[in-house]
């Protein structure tokens, strides 16, 4: 029950990340803002990812997990609350970064509770079992979200009172569940990376992996709604959020199908699958075609669970006890960047040329970064394959 609750907490804290999928063409149209700043305001949480793990990334190894779980999902109901009263257009981006920090606060924590609740000899599948949630959650944001929009009324208000109720259930659930860490130091909010000097170099490759995982994601939840507006010219809320979450539901149902194969492998499998994931949406953009899109979406799953899931397992492989919730905040770190940098990139070049010209360097630039994981990941195989 306890590897279950911290599933559903990661998938709770996740969910708050994609909810606003179907809600930024209509902040777009109510605020009158520009595409770039929708891209701002999606991005814009990352702010709060880097400030709660540079800064908490080791705190649930010295306070225990409970503390900062609850605390995450407290933010994580805060940033609801906010968006649910907005007025004003900087308090979108405010509640977007209380929900980044509530996500980056409590990913690492319920990750470790997630493994430390799991016995010993199958702790290999920990990180299956927390990147399985983390892609559920993903796709019932925008699963949700959607169908509330399209079809109930009050569309910036609905979506986020039913978040609140879910987090409130979350919190039950978290609420009777055993501490699996004792209070073992005082607490510091000194800024520290936790990647050990002798790991660095197996930690490359899982890195640079999530990194490109995270901005095929990042490019789905931000940008994918108005791809799918403007190229396929579909307006339904339900079916463009659909869409869109079929990554999210894809990604989930590998990860479980998958949980008995080596980290490692599955590392390097959606490492392989990102060039053509790539090239699949740039040729769906260009065409109008919805098949095409579809397959791409597929593809993209691939390096979107085995990228995450792969990279995560390597690196909890590299941390001991009392580093783990520390190292995978620095791999956290990792992907959080790549959800947001690459895609404000490519907002930026949207401006300066066209959405064409940013989307296809936004591919192959990925492209190019999930090929440098895959030789980064053979520069350093004896590692690996001790960790994996």
């Amino acid at each position: 029950m306890g590897r279950i609750t911290g599933g559903a907490v990661i998938a709770v804290l996740f969910m708050g990340s994609t909810l606003l999928t179907p809600l930024y063409e209509i902040y777009k149209s109510s605020y009158g803002f520009s595409s770039f700043v929708l891209v701002l305001l999606y991005s814009v949480y990352v702010i709060g990812n880097l400030l709660a793990l540079f800064f908490f990334g080791q705190l649930s190894d010295r306070i225990g997990r409970k503390p900062l779980v609850f605390a995450a999902l407290g933010l994580a109901a805060a940033s609801a609350l906010i968006f649910l009263v907005a007025q004003r257009l900087w308090w979108l981006f405010l509640a977007r970064v209380v929900s980044g920090l509530a996500v980056g606060i409590g990913s690492g924590a319920a990750t470790a509770w997630i493994t430390e609740f799991t016995p010993a000899e199958r702790r290999a599948r920990a990180a299956a079992i927390m990147t399985g949630f983390n892609f559920v959650g993903l796709a019932v944001g925008p699963l949700l979200a959607g169908l509330l929009v399209q079809y109930a009324p009050h569309p910036l208000r609905l979506p986020f009172i039913t978040y609140l109720g879910i987090v409130a259930i979350a919190a039950a659930l978290a609420a009777i569940q055993p501490e699996t860490l004792a209070a073992t130091g005082k607490a510091t909010f000194k800024p520290r990376l936790g990647v050990p000097a002798d790991a660095r170099s197996a930690f490359i490759a899982p890195a640079a992996g999530g990194f490109a995982a995270m901005a095929v994601v990042g490019f789905y939840a931000a940008l994918g709604p108005t791809v799918i507006r403007q190229n396929l010219h579909i307006a339904n809320h339900a079916l463009a959020s659909a869409i869109v979450a079929e990554l999210f539901v894809v990604s989930a149902t590998l990860i479980v199908a998958t949980r008995q194969v080596d980290g490692r492998k599955l590392m390097l499998w959606g490492l392989a699958a990102t060039p053509i994931g790539m090239a699949l949406l740039i040729i769906a953009e260009r065409s109008g075609s919805l098949a095409v899109l579809l397959a791409g979406t597929a593809v993209c799953a691939i390096t979107g669970a085995f990228g995450y899931r792969g990279g995560l397992a390597v690196v909890n492989s590299l941390a001991s006890p009392e580093r783990r919730a520390e190292i995978a905040s620095a791999f956290f770190v990792c992907c959080f960047c790549g959800n947001a940098l690459p895609i404000i990139g490519a907002g930026a070049l949207t401006l300066a040329t066209s959405a064409r010209i940013a989307d296809l360097i936004f591919a192959v630039v990925i492209a190019v970064i999930a090929a440098l994981a895959f030789a980064a990941a053979f520069a350093v195989p004896k590692r690996l394959e001790m960790h994996a």
